[in-house]
């Protein structure tokens, strides 16, 4: 399986330790983040990660900021996305069990990188329920 992954230079750190945590298990890994700590406008690597995901070039993926909320909101543009900003263990099981999340935001300043892995393996390991959550997630694009 391919993930994307993209990033600020607030989560430049965090992506290379998922980057190797997802290599080691097997998974190709699209990188669209930056590798530097230096300032830099986290669209510039969220567009092209939510566009890898909705091409189908990838089949999940993972953006990180410092809060997680621009990264979401930013992949959230995309009408086939549906990117879930996460900070328990909870929500990212949730995310993929009801929403079909297909991107997890990762606020990078306000959780450990030990966190961090444990969402990215719960992220990828948890299935849709579908149900009466099918219907739902149909409704969530806007597109006409």
């Amino acid at each position: 399986m391919t993930i994307a992954i993209g990033n600020d230079h607030a989560g430049t750190a965090y992506k290379f330790e998922i980057i190797k945590h997802l290599e080691e298990k097997g998974y190709k890994v699209l990188n669209f983040g930056t590798d530097t700590n230096n300032s830099m406008d986290y669209p510039d690597a969220i567009h092209p990660t939510a566009d890898a995901v909705e091409s189908g070039k990838a089949a999940m993926g993972i953006i990180l900021c410092g809060s997680g909320n621009g990264a979401q909101m930013t992949a959230n543009k995309h009408q086939g996305i549906r990117a879930a900003l996460c900070w328990n263990n909870e929500l990212v099981t949730l995310t993929r069990q009801h929403n079909n999340a297909n991107i997890l935001a990762i606020p990078a300043r306000f959780v450990s990188l030990q966190q961090a892995l444990g969402f990215v393996d719960i992220f990828l390991n948890t299935e849709f329920e579908g149900g009466r959550h099918a219907n739902r997630v149909e409704k969530i694009s806007c597109a006409k």
